[in-house]
């Protein structure tokens, strides 16, 4: 009887001691360590965006943040000695040589501030649609950051336009935080510009323009003319009048339909009035497209005289009625025909 009681008496002091032990780890405090990387928001950095587990001095500035949107470093020694005339010792760095400091923040793209300053400038000086304004600044423009709570758009507050030499100076007012504003002072060159066809090759006299040969590019309205093709599909067909340069903005008076017959081709001379269709072999003076009037000579009278193209190797003589019919040489038989309707 009393040996088990001295068996029972052992046992509940194991189980006690084995109690106590858990009990006391989970009270122990969990020591602080560094982190590898932190982001902050505001201009300070605190001890608990470096090390966790920092307790009651977690909140301490020790370091300045980097610029708002920006990311620095900062060496593991330093936050060890920051860190130590707060009474923080016993700091695990977990073997890091530095720790990452991202400084948190609301990117302003650049298109918005240039869509701000588009827009003021084609209603206030009305330059045309926003769209149209292609802006070139004299230094660089890039992504602004502000404060993670800014709200709001950028705002131009002050325009200038010089229209003699195309110049801006803008005043944009950034988003910044609840009271405070920033602002960027601008300046640059603002063109009006156009969608125009230009020239992806260089072409040839006569040559038949291809979908590859054709692109569409903003330009200066000032580049280009009133006849200037704006439509890929309006100039993808047609010939060059004369030999065009890359790059060149493409005009309607530049291009014509397809040559159907070439100088010195040979060619049907097509003599038609009521009735009557009588046909006649020539040689082309000139050149030319469908419905250009040509210089042809009539190779049985050696008459050099004009006609309209009406299809390939075929040119319409205006013959002034029967009378002129009448009074043609006579063709031979393999290049004359007469038909009566």
């Amino acid at each position: 009887m009393i040996r088990k009681i001295i068996i029972a008496a052992l046992a509940l002091a194991a189980f006690a001691g084995s109690a106590a032990a858990q009990v006391t780890a989970s009270i122990e405090p969990m020591h602080p360590k560094l982190k590898p990387d932190a982001t902050v928001n505001g201009d300070l950095v605190r001890i608990g965006d470096l090390v966790s587990n920092a307790g009651i001095i977690a909140n301490v500035p020790i370091f300045r943040a980097p610029d708002l949107g920006a990311t620095g470093t900062v060496p593991a020694d330093a936050v060890v000695e920051a860190v130590r005339s707060h009474a923080l010792v016993g700091l695990d760095t977990g073997g890091l040589n530095e720790v990452t400091v991202t400084r948190a923040s609301r990117p302003i793209p650049v298109e918005d501030i240039e869509r701000a300053i588009t827009h003021s400038l084609s209603t206030k000086f009305a330059l045309g649609a926003a769209k149209d304004i292609v802006l070139n600044f004299d230094n660089e423009l890039r992504m602004q950051h502000v404060e993670p709570a800014a709200k709001g758009d950028p705002r131009v507050t002050r325009i200038t336009y010089d229209t003699a030499n195309k110049r801006f100076y803008a005043v944009v007012e950034l988003p910044a935080g609840t009271d405070a504003h920033a602002s960027l002072r601008l300046y640059g060159r603002a063109t009006v510009t156009a969608e125009v066809a230009v020239l992806a090759n260089s072409v040839a006299r006569g040559a038949v323009l291809k979908d590859s040969d054709v692109r569409i590019e903003r330009r200066a309205r000032t580049e280009i003319g009133r006849d200037a093709i704006v439509d890929r599909d309006q100039a993808v067909g047609l010939a060059a009048r004369d030999a065009l340069e890359q790059g060149q903005p493409l005009r309607a008076a530049q291009l014509m339909k397809p040559e159907l017959i070439q100088r010195n081709d040979q060619v049907t001379l097509v003599y038609q009035v009521p009735g009557i269709t009588l046909t006649v072999r020539g040689k082309a003076v000139e050149g030319g497209a469908e419905g250009d009037s040509i210089s042809v000579l009539n190779e049985q009278s050696k008459r050099t005289i004009q006609g309209v193209i009406v299809g390939p190797g075929r040119v319409l003589i205006s013959t002034g009625g029967p009378r002129m019919v009448a009074n043609l040489p006579a063709p031979s038989e393999a290049a004359a025909k007469a038909d009566a309707h």
